[in-house]
């Protein structure tokens, strides 16, 4: 194993730079791959397909731009701005955990805490923005719930 960290070491510039504390540093940088990764995949803008709040149909969240741009998202319809702010991920919880800390406009400003799934060309989302003194959602179940929303977006081509 020590032979495999040296070889690992040896190659890339990252390790190499760690010095002799490399088993930590591994796991550190596996974990920023992995957020980048996660990140990238949402990297983009999204349709909003269909929405719910507290379980009711919500047809004016229908049609809304959610834009994912390295740590910074906004929300838009017909091209005013909504929401923005910055987001963070936590693609190792289960379910996978998305926060958005809303500082653009006056309209719910505050931080979403929420829940995704991107599968491809689509992506769910499940948050507290309606009431943010409610818990970040334990699943997609709960957004039938009162105070919270959940918006099914594909990606825009």
């Amino acid at each position: 194993m020590w032979t495999k960290g040296i070889e690992m070491e040896r190659h890339n510039p990252i390790v190499r730079s760690a010095g002799s504390n490399t088993n930590v540093d591994l796991a550190h940088v596996a974990t920023a791959e992995t957020t980048a990764h996660r990140k990238t995949e949402l990297d983009g803008t999204w349709i909003a397909q269909d929405a719910t709040v507290a379980g009711v149909r919500a047809p004016q969240i229908i049609g809304q731009h959610l834009t994912f741009d390295g740590d910074r998202f906004r929300i838009t319809l017909d091209g005013k701005l909504r929401y923005g702010g910055q987001f963070s991920l936590n693609p190792d919880a289960a379910p996978r955990t998305i926060d958005f800390n809303q500082s653009e406009t006056d309209i719910l400003a505050g931080i979403w805490q929420g829940i995704y799934e991107c599968m491809g060309d689509k992506l769910t989302i499940c948050d507290n923005a309606p009431d943010m003194t409610k818990p970040r959602p334990a699943g997609f179940d709960q957004a039938s719930a009162e105070g919270y929303v959940r918006v099914n977006f594909t990606r825009r081509r």
